[in-house]
């Protein structure tokens, strides 16, 4: 089967979910070259989807980060919008970015099995939660690994490639291959919770959020050490503001509930600023304001 697997061509390839992850991951796709499906659960998602995409297109070539002149009507025209699962049947390859919640994830898998095709890889997008596990809802688990990707995704040229236990060599080839044509380089990494790259960064976003708390520094000077002193091109708040403290929180409480390591414990400003919508650049407010 991985054999078959390894000769697929990315003619298509379906994205779940039309959050900030999955506009990043269908954006790059589409101006790749592939055709996308991308599902999400409403129409309303999907048209506020259509217009962050629009205007990720242009910001990419505003930057001038396109190698050629790209047309915004043409890669829009590369993505099929829907709520339809079952045209995910043709798809050659299937990105998941569901929000970090496990029974959310569990239900998206149990739906999209049946009706992909037996030799379609599931690259799972997640900052935390276990590959494995996720393969275990399937009866693909060798074909399911990790794929975490960093946002803005258009402008990041690297990804976190997670091996879960059953994931095939094969399959991380088929993987890297379709990174590739995404102009993109993978580093493989094992399934453990938080990999490489969440388990060091939420925890120094959890630190500098108790570092506000307990009003040791401002969040803005906060971000003015990381940014002056260690020249991070953005502070930790910043990046939580970026990435959405809703998923910050998600991260930290899974790195918390598998390691049972009280290091990992959620900042309870953090938790109270989930609570009142203080979600970051997406609801207009986080640890800064972009109304």
């Amino acid at each position: 089967m991985m054999d078959s697997t390894l000769e697929l061509e990315f003619t298509s390839v379906g994205v779940v979910g039309a959050g900030v992850m999955g506009v990043g991951v269908a954006q790059d796709l589409a101006q790749t070259g592939h055709h996308v499906v991308l599902v999400d659960i409403s129409d309303q998602v999907l048209e506020r989807a259509r217009k962050e995409i629009r205007n990720g297109v242009r910001a990419f070539a505003l930057f001038g980060k396109a190698e050629r002149k790209i047309d915004v009507k043409e890669v829009l025209e590369r993505i099929t919008f829907t709520t339809d699962y079952a045209r995910l049947a043709n798809v050659d390859f299937v990105i998941e970015n569901v929000t970090e919640k496990w029974p959310i994830k569990k239900e998206v898998y149990e739906r999209i099995d049946p009706i992909c095709r037996p030799e379609v890889v599931f690259a799972v997008d997640t900052s935390a939660i276990s590959i494995t596990r996720v393969g275990s809802v399937t009866k693909r688990p060798a074909q399911v690994l990790g794929m975490h990707f960093m946002n803005p995704v258009p402008l990041k040229p690297m990804v976190e490639v997670i091996r879960g236990f059953h994931t095939t060599e094969g399959t991380i080839d088929t993987g890297k291959r379709l990174l590739a044509e995404m102009n993109k380089s993978a580093v493989v990494v094992e399934d453990v919770p938080g990999f490489v790259s969440n388990r060091v960064l939420m925890l120094t976003i959890n630190e500098a959020v108790f570092l506000v708390q307990d009003r040791v520094a401002s969040a803005a000077d906060v971000d003015k050490i990381f940014k002056g002193c260690f020249e991070h091109k953005m502070g930790p708040l910043e990046t939580a503001d970026l990435i959405g403290l809703d998923t910050i929180l998600y991260s930290i409480e899974v790195l918390y509930e598998s390691f049972n390591d009280d290091k990992y414990r959620p900042c309870p400003l953090l938790k109270k600023m989930v609570d009142a919508g203080l979600h970051g650049r997406k609801s207009g407010r986080g640890f800064y304001d972009y109304s």
